[in-house]
Protein backbone atom coordinates (compact mmCIF):
# COMPACT_ATOMS: atom_id res chain seq x y z
CA UNK A 1 0.00 0.00 0.00
CA UNK A 2 1.33 3.44 -0.94
CA UNK A 3 1.23 6.31 1.50
CA UNK A 4 0.70 9.96 0.62
CA UNK A 5 4.42 10.53 1.25
CA UNK A 6 5.27 7.92 -1.39
CA UNK A 7 2.97 9.60 -3.89
CA UNK A 8 4.55 13.02 -3.27
CA UNK A 9 8.03 11.53 -3.65
CA UNK A 10 7.09 9.82 -6.92
CA UNK A 11 5.46 12.98 -8.30
CA UNK A 12 8.60 15.06 -7.83
CA UNK A 13 10.85 12.72 -9.78
CA UNK A 14 13.57 14.65 -11.66
CA UNK A 15 12.61 17.91 -9.93
CA UNK A 16 13.65 16.34 -6.64
CA UNK A 17 17.17 15.78 -8.00
CA UNK A 18 17.33 19.34 -9.28
CA UNK A 19 16.32 20.64 -5.86
CA UNK A 20 18.94 18.45 -4.21
CA UNK A 21 21.62 19.71 -6.59
CA UNK A 22 20.67 23.31 -5.82
CA UNK A 23 20.79 22.60 -2.09
CA UNK A 24 24.22 21.01 -2.42
CA UNK A 25 25.53 23.92 -4.49
CA UNK A 26 24.31 26.38 -1.85
CA UNK A 27 25.92 24.27 0.85
CA UNK A 28 29.15 24.20 -1.15
CA UNK A 29 29.20 28.01 -1.33
CA UNK A 30 28.53 28.31 2.41
CA UNK A 31 31.35 25.89 3.16
CA UNK A 32 33.72 27.83 0.87
CA UNK A 33 32.92 31.03 2.74
CA UNK A 34 33.39 29.33 6.11
CA UNK A 35 36.74 27.86 5.00
CA UNK A 36 37.97 31.27 3.84
CA UNK A 37 37.03 32.81 7.19
CA UNK A 38 38.70 29.95 9.06
CA UNK A 39 41.84 30.28 6.95
CA UNK A 40 42.05 34.01 7.65
CA UNK A 41 41.58 33.37 11.38
CA UNK A 42 44.28 30.69 11.36
CA UNK A 43 46.74 33.11 9.73
CA UNK A 44 45.86 35.75 12.33
CA UNK A 45 46.40 33.30 15.19
CA UNK A 46 49.72 32.13 13.73
CA UNK A 47 50.87 35.75 13.50
CA UNK A 48 49.81 36.34 17.11
CA UNK A 49 51.67 33.20 18.19
CA UNK A 50 54.87 34.42 16.55
CA UNK A 51 54.54 37.82 18.24
CA UNK A 52 53.99 36.16 21.62
CA UNK A 53 56.93 33.83 21.03
CA UNK A 54 59.17 36.85 20.34
CA UNK A 55 57.87 38.56 23.48
CA UNK A 56 58.63 35.48 25.58
CA UNK A 57 62.15 35.27 24.14
CA UNK A 58 62.74 38.97 24.85
CA UNK A 59 61.40 38.70 28.40
CA UNK A 60 63.48 35.58 29.06
CA UNK A 61 66.59 37.40 27.91
CA UNK A 62 65.71 40.41 30.11
CA UNK A 63 65.25 38.08 33.08
CA UNK A 64 68.65 36.48 32.54
CA UNK A 65 70.26 39.90 32.22
CA UNK A 66 68.66 41.09 35.46
CA UNK A 67 69.75 37.95 37.29
CA UNK A 68 73.28 38.50 36.07
CA UNK A 69 73.23 42.11 37.24
CA UNK A 70 71.88 41.14 40.67
CA UNK A 71 74.68 38.60 41.22
CA UNK A 72 77.34 41.28 40.88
Amino acid sequence: MMTSEDIVRIKRGPNDLEERIEQLEKQKELLKTACKKAGARIKELERDREILKQDIDRLTEDKHNLETLLRK
